[in-house]
Protein backbone atom coordinates (compact mmCIF):
# COMPACT_ATOMS: atom_id res chain seq x y z
CA UNK A 1 0.00 0.00 0.00
CA UNK A 2 1.14 3.68 -0.78
CA UNK A 3 -1.12 5.71 0.52
CA UNK A 4 -1.44 9.01 1.43
CA UNK A 5 1.74 10.38 3.07
CA UNK A 6 3.33 6.86 1.59
CA UNK A 7 1.70 7.62 -2.02
CA UNK A 8 3.64 11.14 -1.76
CA UNK A 9 7.16 9.68 -0.10
CA UNK A 10 7.07 7.89 -3.65
CA UNK A 11 6.48 10.88 -5.68
CA UNK A 12 9.09 12.25 -4.27
CA UNK A 13 11.21 9.64 -5.75
CA UNK A 14 12.49 10.08 -9.60
CA UNK A 15 11.09 6.36 -10.60
CA UNK A 16 8.44 3.85 -8.95
CA UNK A 17 8.96 0.07 -9.13
CA UNK A 18 5.42 -1.36 -7.70
CA UNK A 19 4.47 -4.79 -6.51
CA UNK A 20 1.37 -6.69 -8.65
CA UNK A 21 0.11 -6.38 -5.52
CA UNK A 22 -0.35 -2.53 -4.50
CA UNK A 23 -2.57 -0.36 -4.27
CA UNK A 24 -2.10 3.42 -4.77
CA UNK A 25 -4.30 6.41 -3.87
CA UNK A 26 -4.39 10.12 -1.84
CA UNK A 27 -7.69 9.16 0.41
CA UNK A 28 -7.20 12.36 2.49
CA UNK A 29 -10.47 13.94 1.30
CA UNK A 30 -12.13 11.11 3.25
CA UNK A 31 -10.57 12.50 6.35
CA UNK A 32 -11.86 16.15 5.84
CA UNK A 33 -8.17 16.53 4.82
CA UNK A 34 -5.93 17.24 1.41
CA UNK A 35 -2.66 15.70 0.82
CA UNK A 36 -0.33 17.81 2.78
CA UNK A 37 3.39 17.65 1.34
CA UNK A 38 3.81 17.74 -1.98
CA UNK A 39 0.91 15.33 -3.02
CA UNK A 40 -1.30 17.52 -4.85
CA UNK A 41 1.71 19.11 -6.92
CA UNK A 42 3.81 15.98 -7.34
CA UNK A 43 0.78 14.11 -8.64
CA UNK A 44 -0.15 16.76 -10.97
CA UNK A 45 3.08 16.80 -12.84
CA UNK A 46 3.29 13.02 -12.83
CA UNK A 47 -0.19 12.11 -14.31
CA UNK A 48 -2.03 15.19 -15.31
CA UNK A 49 -4.14 17.53 -14.08
CA UNK A 50 -7.35 15.57 -15.17
CA UNK A 51 -6.44 12.13 -13.64
CA UNK A 52 -4.75 13.72 -10.10
CA UNK A 53 -7.79 15.88 -9.56
CA UNK A 54 -9.84 12.42 -10.06
CA UNK A 55 -7.85 10.35 -7.37
CA UNK A 56 -7.34 13.33 -5.12
CA UNK A 57 -11.14 14.86 -4.87
CA UNK A 58 -12.67 10.80 -4.67
CA UNK A 59 -9.95 9.51 -1.88
CA UNK A 60 -9.92 5.92 -4.12
CA UNK A 61 -6.89 3.84 -4.38
CA UNK A 62 -5.78 2.17 -7.96
CA UNK A 63 -4.17 -1.08 -8.47
CA UNK A 64 -1.03 -1.51 -9.94
CA UNK A 65 -1.87 -2.69 -13.16
CA UNK A 66 -3.95 0.93 -13.36
CA UNK A 67 -1.38 3.06 -11.37
CA UNK A 68 1.36 1.57 -14.66
CA UNK A 69 -1.25 2.35 -16.95
CA UNK A 70 -1.92 6.26 -15.94
CA UNK A 71 1.87 6.91 -15.55
CA UNK A 72 2.29 6.60 -11.92
CA UNK A 73 4.42 3.69 -11.64
CA UNK A 74 7.52 3.17 -13.89
CA UNK A 75 7.24 -0.88 -13.89
CA UNK A 76 4.97 -3.54 -12.07
CA UNK A 77 6.85 -6.28 -11.18
CA UNK A 78 5.77 -9.51 -9.50
CA UNK A 79 5.36 -9.44 -5.81
CA UNK A 80 8.45 -12.17 -4.69
CA UNK A 81 10.95 -9.86 -6.84
CA UNK A 82 10.02 -6.14 -6.21
CA UNK A 83 13.21 -6.11 -4.08
CA UNK A 84 15.12 -8.13 -6.73
CA UNK A 85 13.57 -5.92 -9.64
CA UNK A 86 14.48 -2.57 -7.08
CA UNK A 87 17.79 -3.08 -6.61
CA UNK A 88 18.62 -4.35 -10.41
CA UNK A 89 17.46 -0.48 -11.44
CA UNK A 90 19.52 1.01 -8.70
CA UNK A 91 22.46 -0.97 -9.99
CA UNK A 92 21.17 -0.23 -13.91
CA UNK A 93 21.14 3.58 -13.13
CA UNK A 94 24.34 3.62 -10.64
CA UNK A 95 26.26 2.23 -14.38
CA UNK A 96 25.44 5.63 -15.76
CA UNK A 97 27.97 8.11 -16.32
CA UNK A 98 27.33 10.21 -12.85
CA UNK A 99 27.31 13.82 -13.93
CA UNK A 100 25.29 12.96 -16.86
CA UNK A 101 22.96 11.09 -14.68
CA UNK A 102 22.65 14.29 -12.27
CA UNK A 103 22.22 16.53 -15.25
CA UNK A 104 19.51 14.71 -16.91
CA UNK A 105 18.27 14.55 -13.16
CA UNK A 106 18.42 18.74 -13.05
CA UNK A 107 17.29 19.20 -16.56
CA UNK A 108 14.16 16.59 -16.64
CA UNK A 109 13.24 18.12 -13.34
CA UNK A 110 13.56 21.95 -15.08
CA UNK A 111 11.29 20.92 -17.58
CA UNK A 112 8.37 20.14 -15.52
CA UNK A 113 7.91 23.72 -14.26
CA UNK A 114 9.39 25.67 -17.24
CA UNK A 115 8.31 26.90 -20.68
CA UNK A 116 9.87 25.03 -23.16
CA UNK A 117 12.26 28.19 -24.18
CA UNK A 118 14.00 28.62 -20.57
CA UNK A 119 14.21 24.18 -20.45
CA UNK A 120 15.59 24.30 -23.64
CA UNK A 121 18.35 26.83 -22.97
CA UNK A 122 18.51 24.53 -19.37
CA UNK A 123 19.36 22.13 -21.47
CA UNK A 124 21.78 23.14 -23.82
CA UNK A 125 23.77 24.13 -20.27
CA UNK A 126 23.89 21.11 -19.23
CA UNK A 127 25.03 19.17 -22.35
CA UNK A 128 27.75 21.86 -21.96
CA UNK A 129 28.36 20.28 -18.52
CA UNK A 130 28.20 17.17 -19.61
CA UNK A 131 30.47 17.74 -22.65
CA UNK A 132 33.29 19.56 -20.67
CA UNK A 133 33.51 15.97 -19.05
CA UNK A 134 36.26 13.09 -18.70
CA UNK A 135 33.23 10.78 -18.49
CA UNK A 136 32.50 12.28 -21.94
CA UNK A 137 35.64 11.22 -23.52
CA UNK A 138 35.69 7.91 -21.69
CA UNK A 139 32.13 7.10 -23.12
CA UNK A 140 32.94 8.06 -26.71
CA UNK A 141 36.44 6.00 -26.46
CA UNK A 142 34.74 3.35 -25.02
CA UNK A 143 31.92 3.23 -27.68
CA UNK A 144 34.64 2.69 -30.36
CA UNK A 145 36.46 0.17 -28.42
CA UNK A 146 33.40 -2.12 -27.94
CA UNK A 147 33.93 -1.94 -24.31
CA UNK A 148 31.86 -1.13 -21.02
CA UNK A 149 32.64 2.69 -20.19
CA UNK A 150 34.47 3.32 -16.74
CA UNK A 151 33.08 6.28 -15.16
CA UNK A 152 35.08 8.41 -12.76
CA UNK A 153 32.30 11.04 -12.15
CA UNK A 154 34.35 13.87 -13.63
Amino acid sequence: MALGGGLELALACDLIVASEKARLGQPEINLGLIPGFGGTQRLVRRIGQTRARELIYLGHMVAAEEALRVGLVNRVVPHERLAEEAAKLAAELGARAPVALAQAKRATAVAADADLETGCRFEVEAFGVTFATEDRVEGLKAFLEKRTPAWKGR
